[in-house]
Parts: C-alpha cells; sequence; structure tokens
C-alpha cells in the first residue's frame, strides 16, 4: 500500500469513527414516559344508579337533553376516551402543569366521573348516562390530585380557568373543588357571571370533628352552592353546612366513568363534588330550553322547583334535592323568598267592602224568603175573600 492509499485508509477510518462517535453523541436522552392519565375502572353497572333513579333525569328529556349546551368542567382534567364522554369533550386548557394536553388527561380521575355525572351518553350499553347526554364538555385542568392542599397559587389558576371558560363558549361552570377565599377568583367569578355564565359549586366537605365552614367559590353570591344526600334524602353527614347552601343532590355510593378504558369507579364516599355535577347537568337542561334565562333566572327556577324540605329551606340542603323535570317545565311566576311550605295556600287580600257585602247578602236572603211566603199563602187568601171570610162546614150527608 503506497502513501497515498494509506492515507486515505486513515482518512476513511477516521471519517467511520467521527460518524460513530457522531451518532453516539447526538442520539437524545430516552424520552419520559407520557404520564398515564388516571386508573381503568372495574365493570360497568348492570342496574340504573340510585341517583339516576331518584333524579330521574329522562322525565325531562322529552323537552331537551342539552343539546347545544357546552359545560365546563373545572377540575382534574376530563377522559376524552371513555365510551361514555367519546365524542362529547371539547379541547379545553391546562393551568397546572401537563401543557399539550388540553384539559384531556385526568391522572386523579375525578373529572372524569364529573363529566360523566353530567354529559354521559346514551347508547353505551349500560344503564348509565348523564344528567343531560347530548350537552358537551370543557374540560379545564387545575388539579393534580383531590388531596387537600393549601397551595395559594391555586386560586389564581382556578380564576384563570374560569375566566378562560368564560371566554371560550362556556354556558355552565362546574366547580367540584373549594379553594382559600382570594379576591382574584371572586373577580373572576363575577366576570363569569356578568357574561350569563351558570356557575355552581360544590358546598364544601368537612373532615371528621371539624365545624362547619363557609366553602369557596360555593359561598360567593351568584353561584349555586349544593350539598349532598343519601339515598334516603337525607343529609350527608360530611356535606357542609350553611345558609348560602342553595340545593341538594346525591353525594353518598357515587358511581362513574373511569378515565382509562371502559370501566367505572366507585366512590362510596361520595361528596359534594359529586352532587354540584348532578345540578350542573340539571343546570345544562334549563339553559338548552330557556337559553334567555340569566344565571339569576336559573338559580331561582332550581330552587322554587326543588323538593324542598317541610320548612321550605334550611341550612343543610337548602331549598332541597333539585328536581329535572320540574325544573325544565314548571311555569313559574314572581314570588316573595318565603318557605316555600308556606306558598301553598295564597293568603287573600283584606276585603275594605266586606261587611257591606256580608249585609247585602243578607237582606237578598230575608227578601227571597219573604217572596217565598206570599206566593204559598196567595191561594189561601183568595179562598178567604170568594167566602167573605167565614168560616166553611161540612156539607151534611142527608143532603145528598
Amino acid at each position: 500500500m503506497n502513501s497515498r492509499s494509506a492515507n486515505r485508509f486513515r482518512s476513511v477510518l477516521c471519517g467511520v469513527a467521527a460518524a460513530l462517535l457522531g451518532t453516539v453523541l447526538v442520539v437524545p436522552a430516552p424520552a419520559s414516559a407520557a404520564p398515564k392519565c388516571g386508573r381503568p375502572g372495574g365493570p360497568a353497572p348492570t342496574e340504573v344508579p340510585w341517583a339516576l333513579d331518584r333524579l330521574d333525569p329522562a322525565s325531562a328529556w322529552r323537552i331537551t337533553k342539552g343539546r347545544g349546551v357546552t359545560v365546563a368542567v373545572i377540575d382534574s382534567g376530563v377522559s376524552a376516551t371513555h365510551p361514555l364522554l367519546k365524542g362529547r369533550v371539547l379541547p379545553g386548557a391546562d393551568f397546572n402543569g401537563l401543557p399539550g394536553r388540553q384539559g384531556q388527561c385526568d391522572q386523579a380521575g375525578h373529572g372524569t366521573i364529573v363529566a360523566g355525572i353530567i354529559a354521559g351518553q346514551e347508547g353505551t350499553g349500560a344503564p348509565y348516562t348523564g344528567i343531560a347526554p347530548e350537552s358537551r364538555i370543557l374540560p379545564l385542568r387545575v388539579l393534580a390530585s383531590t388531596e387537600r392542599t393549601t397551595d395559594d397559587a391555586l386560586p389564581g389558576q382556578i380564576g384563570q380557568a374560569i375566566r378562560w371558560a368564560a371566554d371560550h363558549g362556556a354556558d355552565v361552570i362546574n366547580l367540584s373543588l373549594v379553594t382559600l377565599d382570594r379576591p382574584e377568583l371572586k373577580d373572576a367569578i363575577d366576570y363569569a357571571l356578568d357574561k350569563r355564565v351558570i356557575v355552581v359549586a360544590a358546598a364544601g366537605n368537612r373532615q371528621e370533628n371539624q365545624q362547619d365552614q363557609p366553602a369557596y367559590p360555593a359561598a360567593y353570591p351568584g353561584v349555586i352552592a349544593v350539598a349532598g344526600v343519601d339515598e334516603k334524602g337525607g343529609h350527608v353527614g360530611s356535606s357542609v353546612a350553611g345558609d348560602y347552601v342553595d340545593v341538594a343532590a346525591p353525594g353518598l355510593n357515587i358511581l362513574g366513568p373511569a378515565p382509562q378504558g371502559s370501566g367505572y369507579l366507585a366512590e362510596p364516599q361520595g361528596g359534594t363534588s359529586f352532587a354540584a355535577a348532578y345540578v350542573s347537568g340539571v343546570a345544562a337542561l334549563v339553559r338548552a330550553a330557556h337559553p334567555d334565562l340569566t344565571p339569576k333566572d336559573v338559580a331561582y327556577r332550581l330552587t322554587r322547583t326543588a323538593d324542598n324540605p317541610p320548612d321550605g329551606h334550611n341550612a343543610e340542603v337548602g331549598y332541597g334535592v333539585v328536581n329535572p323535570y320540574r325544573a325544565v317545565t314548571s311555569l313559574l311566576g314572581t314570588r316573595t323568598d318565603a318557605p316555600l311550605a308556606a306558598m301553598a295556600v295564597p293568603v287573600r287580600p283584606a276585603d275594605p267592602l266586606g261587611w257591606q257585602r256580608t249585609v247585602a247578602i243578607w237582606v237578598a236572603a230575608v227578601g227571597a224568603l219573604l217572596a217565598g211566603i206570599l206566593l204559598a199563602v196567595r191561594p189561601v187568601l183568595a179562598l178567604g175573600r170568594r167566602r167573605g171570610w167565614r168560616p166553611g162546614r161540612r156539607s151534611d150527608p142527608l143532603d145528598l
């Protein structure tokens, strides 16, 4: 091998080595695995869940199933792949660490159950639907998990999500969460209400040996605050009570779609999170049937058509359990905000001419009586005139 060939050979070897070395150097680090969006669930139910049986939303479906209404679920994200929600979940947004997933990754599983309660569609083969099965879900992720947190950034993130929902076509906002009372959160609620968006929120779940405290955003004016009831209609013990509670819905032994696969997750402890979802579904039906109603009008309709307790309103269940059929179909007039039980019998206003009417009635009755007597004695008077007012006598038999 001459020197020129040797140099060429060395050059080729160096090029190959450089190429191999370059290959090694430019290989990217193994990509981090995409987050698993929640856990799979168990088998689908074989019977209608008690909550659906109790509320009977199908009775209102002859009028509307919620078509054209968008419900923003500000939660832990919403899976878009479960058969119950496939095709019903819009691209949303993420405000807590999963950019690019458009709110459709639910690692906690909470938001997917909430969305299924609201808008789960018919025709999946399971006896399970949402309250408004033709409504759509706008998923906004603000929660990484369902653990309690005092993160001071969370109210601001929730406020951003509320504004985003109001600006992107939401008709109803569901807030199955509780956070700190902050001005930015209150301002966001007011912003949504001013844009005619109905806002529904969980009244809150108290921990053991904890006293009832107002829960936010549920306690803000204009928000429909929801408490939980059990299968017998009784107040769930963990559900926070307060004067701000407006209505109640099922909040114990809840079932809903899992974020992975086609299974279902059971939530035996329930909570006002899921009760709020049922009310958001009813609000979606009302908005679809009565699109011109303001958020205040919708709240009025939900409270005045609820299955109210005997005292009309109390701190545990508000005006009572929502009633989808009556909320959609009732013709409501204006009336004062009194307990519903007291409204069953209307009170007539005082009649300033009442005593004159009573005297007139008595005079008419006496006059009618005298007229009747005169008519009865008229034949007797005529006979008396013919006889010259002499007493009559019986005929003698011998004269016959």
